[in-house]
């Protein structure tokens, strides 16, 4: 292709449609490079900090029917996912924030499955920020009232995610029966409305096309709060209808995430470690991606299984990536150090 477009980026050009589509169409090591590179230093005008974000699965009793053809999280979805059905206690999600704050982890997501009208969002965003300093992404996908969006609001909740995974209406209905784009849609507006941040993503490598995901990059930016774009790979649970279906491929997140820090560059850019695979992760920072989901920490009370693939990454391990890369990874060691002081006051 020609290599003009990155200069032309780096000083500060916007493509149009018909150059980001060249640049997602690009298969050969030498322009991938070029591409990652163009973002990475994109990033880095930014500021080179990196999020942490942590996770707290709520339940995983998902009242959707019929379920999303690609869900592992569900109960009953995979065996190799959250099976059993679970419903965490107000005390387990207290002893899981506390564990994440301890370790240093900034950010936490509290996520649970559909069905509930945001009553178990609001109830962990009590807890959580009752209990800690940590700031909070709640998401719970569409099953949110406008009653919810706005307690979550007098919590202090910082961001709401509401994936609309693709803006394929076709694509959508067909992977996820049980549920609509419009309800997506919906709550994102909700949460705009209510002036707090939203998170709203990609999942790529379920059928979409590189229009599409144009497209869908395009939509986001009618959300007036959008401060949060995730891009999620996906990978195939077992025992699923798309267990079959390959999982997106690294290159393809890496170039998507690259496009969208060229597009958005002062918006956190999401890569979960489970999406990406934990021993992967370098590649998506070096392509301009921000914010670390699913980190765990060693003393993490709870059994985890990973969204959207089973595995995820611990915290040492990801620090030890983003050191390695001259990244800053954004910790709260103010408040440990506060905890310290206060501890030792007689």
């Amino acid at each position: 292709m020609d290599t003009s477009i990155f200069r032309k980026i780096r000083n500060g050009y916007l493509p149009n449609n018909t150059e980001i589509l060249d640049l997602l169409r690009i298969s050969n090591y030498d322009d991938l490079a070029l591409l990652a590179g163009t973002a990475f230093a994109i990033r880095k005008a930014y500021g080179k900090t990196v999020k942490l974000t942590s996770t707290i699965h709520l339940t995983n009793q998902c009242r959707i029917t019929p379920k999303c053809k690609y869900c592992g999280f569900a109960a009953g979805t995979s065996p190799s996912g959250y099976f059993h059905p679970f419903f965490k206690t107000d005390e387990e999600i207290a002893s899981a924030a506390a564990a994440i704050e301890d370790a240093g982890i900034p950010r936490v997501s509290c996520s649970g499955a559909y069905g509930y009208g945001g009553v178990q969002a609001v109830n962990a965003a009590r807890i959580v920020k009752e209990n800690t300093s940590l700031e909070l992404l709640v998401n719970v996908g569409s099953d949110l009232t406008r009653e919810a969006v706005a307690s979550l609001a007098r919590y202090g909740t910082e961001t709401v995610c509401c994936n609309l995974e693709t803006t394929n209406k076709a694509l959508f209905h067909a992977l996820k029966p049980g549920e609509t784009l419009h309800q997506r849609i919906h709550t994102c507006e909700m949460v705009t409305k209510q002036g707090l941040e939203l998170s709203s993503g990609l999942l790529i490598g379920i059928g979409e096309s590189y229009e599409d995901r144009i497209r869908h990059l395009e939509y986001l930016r009618s959300f007036g709060t959008l401060g949060e774009i995730p891009i999620m790979g996906f990978n195939p649970y077992p025992g699923t209808p798309m267990e079959h279906h390959p999982a997106c491929s690294v290159q393809e997140q890496v170039k998507t995430i690259a496009v969208t820090r060229i597009l958005f560059p002062e918006i956190r850019i999401t890569v979960p470690t489970p999406t990406i695979g934990p021993e992967n992760l370098k590649y998506p920072l070096l392509a301009g991606a921000d914010n670390v989901a699913t980190v765990i920490p060693g003393n993490y009370p709870l059994p985890v299984q990973g969204v959207g693939s089973p595995a995820y990454a611990t915290r040492d391990a990801v620090l030890e990536v983003i050191r390695s890369l001259g990244l800053i990874p954004q910790s709260v060691p103010d408040l440990c150090s506060l905890k310290k002081c206060v501890s030792s006051v007689p």
